[in-house]
């Protein structure tokens, strides 16, 4: 029996979809009835970052997934009752960025505790993985989506900024290893994408995808920081994905490990599969 915590995100409900095939998986969620979770998924009512109801999902479990955001600041504390009821295997989902300091990590703004919960799962006596992702692929969906949905030109910041962004599909696969077989015990894992991309080349991929003619416009930070915290993004998380921009924007962050291929024993998906596999998502309704 496996344990998601965070099963109705992103990254839990691929990861759900791994699991179901093969394996008992018991998904906690505040809002059992709302789930949505794949046929075979046993869902019950929980709260992760209340640990004392979680006694019920975590009773008779073998392995446990610790969603950074889903747990918060109860990640030693789930982790603990974990141990105490019997569980053998905890694997978290931290980020790649979690060594640095805590007010440079722009997710934890937005409720990630990828430290607590990387900690929490080194520390924990159990048989133990944490994963540490580079940004998401689907991050894309999140920053340009509306505007390539209204035309064909994108304005953001940084447009040579670098990273290497991972398709969650990659991740849910690497997770499923980590939760039933044991090579990747004991470690903390570094996953990438295959290659670094600029803000910019993204774009451009994104409109190959879709067979348009996509054009980046560069605008100054200081401004479009406003703009995002006028339409509702917190403050601090904007200053710190800011900063994260400026510091790599003549270096790649992150750039490309051979983890995930080592792992999985196949290439990565590229972010020019994943646009073709979400076109969908970037084509305005109708």
């Amino acid at each position: 029996m496996i344990v998601l915590t965070g099963a109705t995100g992103l990254v839990g409900r691929l990861l759900a979809t791994e699991l179901a095939e093969g394996h008992e998986v018991r998904a906690v969620t505040r809002s059992p009835r709302n789930a949505g979770l794949p046929a075979g998924v046993e869902v019950v009512e929980g709260d992760p970052q209340r640990p004392g109801t979680l006694v019920d999902a975590l009773r008779g479990a073998d392995a446990l997934f610790l969603h950074s955001r889903a747990v918060g600041d109860a990640a030693h504390d789930v982790v603990a009752l974990a141990r105490e009821l019997g569980v053998r295997r905890v694997v978290a989902l931290a980020a790649a960025n979690v060594d640095d300091r805590l007010d440079a990590q722009p997710s934890r703004f937005r409720g990630d505790r990828n430290k607590e919960a990387d900690d929490a799962v080194a520390t924990s006596g159990l048989g133990w993985v944490s994963l540490r992702p580079s940004s998401f692929a689907g991050n894309a969906l999140t920053a340009w989506g509306g505007q390539i949905r209204a035309s064909d030109d994108v304005r953001y910041v940084y447009a040579g900024f670098e990273e290497s962004p991972l398709d969650e599909r990659d991740l849910a696969a690497v997770l499923e290893r980590a939760l039933t077989g044991d090579d990747l015990l004991g470690r903390r894992i570094d996953l990438t994408g295959p290659e670094s991309l600029s803000h910019e080349e993204m774009v451009r991929q994104i409109g190959v995808a879709l067979g348009r003619p996509l054009r980046f416009h560069e605008v100054p930070a200081e401004p479009a920081a406003r703009g995002m915290v006028a339409n509702g993004l917190p403050e601090p998380f904007v200053t710190a994905m800011m900063a994260r921009y400026a510091a790599h924007r003549t270096r790649p962050q992150f750039p490309p490990t051979a983890e995930l291929e080592k792992i999985l024993g196949r290439p990565p998906r590229t972010f020019a599969e994943w646009a073709a596999d979400h076109v969908a998502d970037f084509e305005a309704a109708g």
